[in-house]
């Protein structure tokens, strides 16, 4: 059974049809990558998925139950995480800082008693620091824990994206674009780690991605897209040498609106 379904999806922007009856199915500890050149609906599927944006047609399933006229919070709550392209962080705020806040929900204390400094504030504080502390050791992370995270390069803070969504105690992981700003050396560290990752806190990954060959080296199964629509899917080393694949990458250049509708409804997103 698979634990994440977006059943023919569809969404237009004006003139432009940025998904249209698109399927994905995620299955119980898989890794699934979702490719496409730029402006093939990749991230307005995850803005779909995750609740941004409603879709005009189709529907969305969570571990079988119909979420898609939910919230974005709720279907947070119920184990939905995902990054952005652009870094959602705190910039003026310290590594540490940035994982305690993104557990908020686990705080089990009120305003007045975190002004007071109550003792089970505090014990609560330390409860999620210690956490912080454990996940920041799991990505690599353990020596900038205090550090700001403005002026970090964007290739670590990519990897403190991850862990601040890990802090919510996700069952479904929905990467953007992991391993931008990353070199080929620490693209591939980044692939152990989600293997990793999938193993330690048994996750279901679906990431969009458009370094290739990390997509075939961790991927169980992908998906690619193109001007919208799904174009192929399949094992990731069929997938990569699918003619239309090809073509659709080494190809004709993509619709120039739809990469900029694409990357101003993200600015929309992640601004939220």
């Amino acid at each position: 059974m698979s634990v994440l379904e977006a059943n023919h999806v569809s969404i237009r922007f004006g003139g432009v049809q940025a998904c249209r009856e698109v399927s994905v199915a995620v299955g119980e500890f898989e890794i699934v990558g979702v490719i496409g050149p730029n402006g093939a609906g990749k991230t307005t599927l995850f803005n779909l998925i995750t609740g941004f944006f409603a879709p005009d047609a189709g529907t969305i399933f969570y571990k079988g139950r119909d979420v898609t006229s939910m919230a974005v919070h709720d279907r947070a709550a119920l184990g939905l995480g995902r990054t952005f392209q652009n870094v959602g962080l705190v910039k003026g705020a310290t590594v540490a800082e940035n994982l305690v806040t993104a557990q908020h929900l686990q705080a089990d204390y009120g305003t007045v008693s975190g002004m007071l400094g109550s003792r089970p504030s505090i014990a609560t504080e330390r409860r999620l620091r210690a956490k912080a502390d454990a996940l920041a050791g799991v990505l690599g992370l353990g020596d900038l824990i205090d550090t700001q995270v403005q002026g970090l390069p964007y290739g670590t803070l990519k990897r403190v994206e991850i862990a601040t969504v890990l802090a919510t105690d996700p069952d479904v992981l929905l990467l953007d674009e992991p391993s931008s700003g990353m070199g080929p050396e620490e693209a591939h560290q980044l692939g152990d780690t989600l293997l990793d990752l999938r193993k330690t806190f048994g996750l279901s990954i679906v990431m969009i991605e458009h370094h290739v060959p990390l997509v075939v080296r961790v991927c169980d199964y992908v998906y690619c897209l193109d001007f919208g629509q799904l174009l192929t899917e399949g094992p990731p080393l069929d997938v990569r040498n699918h003619p239309q694949v090809v073509a659709a990458y080494l190809g004709e250049d993509p619709d120039p609106a739809a990469v900029a509708l694409e990357h101003q409804l993200d600015s929309l997103v992640e601004g939220n």
